[in-house]
């Protein structure tokens, strides 16, 4: 099963990409996509595989800065924050911590099949405002909410994904910026600011392994659970320029993509991404998901904020590797 589109207006090209996305045929190699297909073909994948931009949609509301992800047979779920009022680094460690709390305003966008607002899921509590990496386990959206700030602390929700109930399912005394279901333990599987620790945990809360993030080339910034008990992430690392380029105060960013084994921790297969949005940012920088079906990965990602000038492109790119 290969998807077709032919958008021949950007009314139809933004109505086929989402459609793309989270439509009747392709949801169930979405779906599948937390199976076998992905890890085989993702392990195809290597620094020349060409990925060809399908369509970008314009999501015609306020996205803040965009997080992550998460797509359903009905729904296409976004994570994204509001800044209030910015964190600001300290002198020296305050209580713990490198950098004021700030504020702000932790968003859960859902969208309908063609990429309209349909609802505002406000989450988060006080100083817990940052929504991480998401995911979908088949019937609920895994979201966690934590402080802009490392070694912190974060609330673990558990959104049904056709009810769009919120069932607060844990609280964690860290920064956790992206969380997966493990279905082989029915654990979760969490990474804290920078994905340099990872942490398990019964649904109830306990928290049954922690283990050092080995791979120090990309900060993990999205995840989403392979089948079987394995976890695909996009994420990103901000390099400095080279003194013509700007120096310091220019920024490089670097994208890539890894597949990890959630039993034994290791990294299965990893590359760079190379492709950039519209306005400069890599794809993989914030919110990405993969599908794979019959030699072919589609991803998606919506790496613009909405405040930059073009607003957020939700992008569908598509390679071929059978």
């Amino acid at each position: 099963m290969r998807l077709s589109l032919r958008p021949t207006t950007r009314k139809a090209a933004a109505a086929a990409a989402v459609l793309a996305l989270a439509g009747t045929g392709t949801a169930v190699a979405a779906q599948r996509s937390a199976g076998g297909d992905l890890a085989d073909d993702f392990a195809k994948v290597d620094r020349n595989t060409t990925w060809t931009q399908v369509s970008a949609t314009h999501l015609d509301f306020q996205t803040f800065h965009t997080e992550a992800l998460a797509v359903t047979p009905d729904h296409v779920f976004l994570s994204a924050v509001e800044i209030i009022e910015p964190t600001q680094k300290y002198p020296s460690p305050v209580g713990g911590h490198d950098r004021t709390p700030g504020k702000g305003v932790g968003h859960l966008f859902v969208m309908d099949r063609q990429g309209h607002l349909q609802k505002d899921i406000v989450l988060g509590e006080g100083d817990m405002y940052h929504p991480g990496g998401i995911d979908y386990d088949g019937r609920n959206i895994w979201v966690p909410v934590a402080q802009y700030r490392p070694n912190s602390s974060a609330i673990i929700y558990r959104v049904d994904a056709t009810s769009l109930r919120v069932h607060e399912q844990l609280r964690v005394p860290d920064h956790v910026g992206g969380i997966v279901l493990d279905k082989t333990t029915n654990r979760l599987v969490g990474n804290t600011w920078g994905s340099r620790r990872f942490y398990e945990w019964t649904l109830g809360g306990t928290q049954t392994d922690t283990w050092l993030n080995a791979d120090h080339y990309v900060d993990a910034q999205d995840c989403q659970y392979v089948d079987a008990g394995k976890m695909l992430c996009g994420g990103v690392t901000n390099l400095p320029q080279t003194a013509s380029a700007g120096g310091s105060s220019a920024v490089y960013e670097l994208g890539g993509l890894a597949l990890t084994d959630l039993h034994s921790h290791r990294i299965l297969h990893e590359v760079p991404f190379q492709r950039w949005s519209e306005a400069g940012h890599v794809m993989t920088r914030n919110p990405v998901k993969l599908a794979a079906h019959d030699g072919t990965i589609d991803l998606w990602a919506a790496p613009d904020n909405g405040e930059e000038a073009g607003g957020t492109e939700l992008y569908h790119l598509r390679a071929d590797v059978g």
